[in-house]
């Protein structure tokens, strides 16, 4: 007996799965399978039917036909055995039969053929057997999987507490530094020391939320240090003496940090001890090199209507002002706006607000007390703005989508319009898509394109929308779908200039000498850009 193909088919001849156990091309076994419904009479009791080459032994499984294709010179009742034993396998492996459900298990189907029938001869196997041949479950394998699993939850574990004891070295870390900067602080005049309790300190320290960079200020860290220090008098946690075991705390952190980059090379996912930023979905900033940074930073919230108009327009913006050595603390800092009286400005409270409002000046309340350094991530927050706008002209970049349904498919167009105010950088537009088995067919796009299937989201990507290509298109074909499966469309970019326009002139220095160099990063960001 030779099985060449074992099938199933619709009643039409549309072939949902073939396997074929002898070398045999692809039009050949789609010509045979598309003449057996022809070939099938109504109302005759047997289950077979011969041409002058082949043999169609088949069975009917509700809507579809199971079917072996076999030589004339084939053993008829071992056809039949192996017929029938494909019977009850196939609903092992698929819940409902129907062409569904057949495509969807298709592959578990085919090696389900392959343990019943071997280089066209049936195996001496039995339903279960086949099953479980398939599952391929194994003592060996599942023991060495729980070994495996506890050797990576004890390693975590160790990383969680290797973990716990840097953070404890920080901190105490932090609390010497703190110390030291006070007890340098305390040896000035007592004027100075009164200086400190009013200026931009109070009784509850850093908690207060109402010194620089504290959780409900402008600064862009959540417990960067105060801007005030401690005087003599008043006793303090955040104020301690440096102990003597401080040296065994940073060995401990190196050999903690040789073990966290072992896990990582063999490739464990080590969660990095870091700051929260204000701004996680932002690529974190190379460390500055000059003494003075300051970082210009708008993100922006836009949610646009797919026929057209805006439905939220929201641009909130910092300034922040990063200093490596506090002997550079003792400044001013000069800035210049684009003069958009839409956009209200906000000063941090311990900022002259005077000084701000008249002259464009960011310098603190008091003039002897200097900004902090070594703040993390941005820096400190010095100043925020917000804009709010319903004016489409204000929008950078506007997206129109155009399904269409046509015959048997949907064609889409889309089309981005973009702002001549901003030169748009690493543009990603988003399109979901209904469930597709394949990737669709992009017919025209300006740019390129990438198809997740996973998550069945069609990216276009355009590295810079300039004055070049200041509007662009992208056509794509996809099976049937109602327009609404194609939305929410998100956009993402980045840009190099802002919508405030603002920029630092220069740095004034209160101490007399040369202004230090300073360099300023100004950037715009979505942090929300969908069309609904």
């Amino acid at each position: 007996m030779v099985v060449l193909a074992a099938s199933i088919t619709s009643k039409s001849g549309k072939a949902l799965v073939s396997r074929q156990f002898v070398d045999m091309s692809r039009i050949r076994i789609e010509g045979l399978l598309a003449a057996f419904p022809k070939l099938v009479g109504s109302g005759k009791q047997h289950t077979y039917i011969e041409t002058e080459n082949v043999r169609y032994v088949y069975q009917p499984i509700e809507s579809l036909y199971l079917l072996l294709v076999t030589n004339k010179q084939s053993n008829i009742l071992e056809d039949l055995d192996t017929l029938r034993l494909l019977s009850k396998v196939i609903p092992e492996f698929s819940a409902s039969l129907d062409e569904e459900g057949i495509c969807k298990y298709a592959f578990e189907l085919i090696f389900a053929f392959d343990e019943v029938i071997s280089l066209g001869h049936k195996e001496n196997v039995t339903v279960a057997q086949v099953k479980q041949y398939c599952e391929m479950e194994s003592h060996e394998e599942r023991l060495h999987k729980l070994v495996l699993q506890s050797k990576i939850n004890e390693t975590k574990d160790v990383m969680k507490r290797k973990a716990n004891e840097i953070d404890k070295s920080k901190i105490e870390r932090g609390k010497m530094d703190k110390g030291g900067f006070s007890s340098l602080q305390s040896m000035g005049s007592m004027g100075s020391i009164g200086r400190m309790d009013s200026g931009f300190g109070n009784d509850t320290g850093i908690s207060s939320g109402n010194t620089f960079g504290s959780g409900s200020g402008f600064g862009l860290s959540s417990d960067v240090d105060s801007f005030s220090s401690k005087s003599k008098g008043r006793p303090s946690s955040a104020v301690s003496a440096p102990s003597k075991g401080m040296g065994m705390q940073l060995g401990k952190s190196q050999k903690a940090n040789q073990f966290l980059e072992s896990l990582k090379a063999e490739g464990e996912v080590i969660v990095e001890d870091v700051r929260p930023s204000a701004n996680p979905s932002r690529s974190a900033a190379p460390p500055p090199t000059d003494p003075i940074t300051l970082t210009t930073e708008e993100k922006l919230n836009v949610t646009l209507k797919r026929d057209g108009g805006v439905s939220n327009f929201d641009v909130q913006g910092t300034l922040s002002l990063q200093i490596l050595n506090q002997d550079d603390g003792l400044i001013q800092v000069q800035v210049e706006s684009g003069g958009n009286p839409e956009i209200k400005f906000k000063t941090h409270p311990n900022i002259n607000k005077e000084l701000f409002s008249n002259e464009n000046i960011l310098g603190s309340k008091d003039p002897n007390r200097p900004f902090p350094a070594g703040q993390s991530g941005d820096g400190l927050g010095l100043l925020k703005w917000r804009l709010q706008s319903k004016d489409e002209s204000d929008v950078p970049l506007i997206i129109n989508c155009w399904p269409s349904v046509s015959g048997n498919e949907t064609y889409v167009s889309i089309e981005y319009e973009a702002s001549s105010m901003f030169d748009l950088q690493n543009v990603v537009i988003s399109v979901p898509l209904p469930a597709l088995r394949e990737a669709p067919n992009v017919k025209q796009i300006d740019g390129e394109w990438r198809y997740d299937s996973r998550s069945s989201i069609l990216e276009w990507s355009i590295v810079l929308i300039d004055d070049s290509n200041r509007s662009g298109s992208m056509e794509f074909v996809v099976p049937p779908a109602d327009s609404s499966a194609f939305f929410p469309i998100s956009v993402r970019f980045a840009a190099t200039s802002t919508f405030s326009g603002m920029k630092v002139a220069s740095i004034v220095p209160l101490k007399g000498g040369a202004a230090p160099k300073f360099s300023q990063r100004t950037q715009l960001v979505t942090e929300s850009y969908q069309v609904v």
